[in-house]
């Protein structure tokens, strides 16, 4: 890397930690916001996909992401708020980031949604002051076939997670490395 590149790729760096930082401590959007659109996230997730909705509609919570924005220029970070929904009900606020290194280039922004089919694993991210994915629970990313039903290895996970797209759902992404943490509203 020659070294205008890296200057630049370090600028960047520090720009998006310190956006990152700044923005920890209270939801990025109004609380209101952020239910209109978990509402949208999860009907369109059912729409796309009946299987997903009833796996869904088994978990003991679901943490749902309308809006999480990724964008990279070689690194690369990922960040949107959410709710944690028990029994239909909003029970906390949370937001997701993550950060990475490698060959990226472009922004994109899609929602995700997490199920919690364990009440245990539910239970570990409530008391946790940072919750991270790969180390604390690992989320199985769900494949709906073509008949809309997920299999029975992953009905059987304590966590299982989507992405949603504006197309539809999205494949080949991972949670792995995200931070999920409680924002006070």
């Amino acid at each position: 890397m020659t070294r205008p590149v890296r200057t630049v790729a370090l600028l960047v760096a520090a720009l998006a930690i310190a956006f990152l930082a700044g923005c920890a401590a209270k939801p990025m959007t109004s609380l209101a916001s952020i239910e209109e659109e978990a509402n949208r996230t999860l009907a369109k997730l059912g729409r796309i996909n009946p299987g997903a909705r009833d796996l869904v509609g088994r978990a003991h919570g679901v943490l749902v992401f309308p809006r999480v924005y990724k964008a990279g220029i070689g690194i690369g970070g990922e960040f949107g708020d959410g709710v944690l929904r028990e029994g239909g009900r909003t029970t906390g606020y949370y937001r997701i980031v993550s950060g990475s290194v490698g060959f990226q280039l472009g922004a994109q922004k899609h929602g995700q949604v997490i199920a919690f089919m364990d009440r245990r694993a539910l239970e570990r991210l409530k008391r946790s002051a940072g919750w991270q994915a790969g180390v604390d629970g690992s989320i199985v990313v769900a494949d709906l076939g073509a008949s809309g039903q997920a299999t029975t290895l992953q009905v059987n996970q304590p966590i299982v997670g989507f992405i949603v797209g504006e197309a539809g759902l999205m494949y080949n992404v991972t949670f792995e490395g995200s931070k999920i943490t409680r924002i006070d509203p």
